[in-house]
């Protein structure tokens, strides 16, 4: 009776279960790829809802003054002038 050497054995098991090796490491390979995706894509929704919170606070008191001079006069020209004054004196400041 033949018995077929060890190093045959792991061979021929390889060759069989390649399709099947391959299959897993392809959905491996793919897990970590989405994983990392999904790292990148909140590290950018972070830092679009920082910037958003950063120009939020850094024109609060134009829109503050521009919806007050709004109240005051009832026109919506003078509320956008104000607005935007406050808004270019807030630029300068900070520049």
């Amino acid at each position: 009776m033949f018995l077929p050497q060890p190093d045959v054995l792991v061979i021929q098991t390889l060759l069989i279960l390649s399709p099947l090796l391959q299959q897993s490491f392809l959905a491996i390979i793919g897990g970590i790829v989405a994983i990392i995706g999904a790292f990148i894509l909140v590290i950018i929704g972070v830092l679009v809802i920082i910037l958003i919170a950063g120009a939020i606070i850094f024109l609060l008191p134009a829109v503050i003054v521009g919806i007050i001079v709004w109240f005051l006069t009832g026109n919506f020209f003078y509320g956008g002038i104000a607005f935007l004054i406050i808004a270019l004196i807030s630029l300068v400041r900070r520049a």
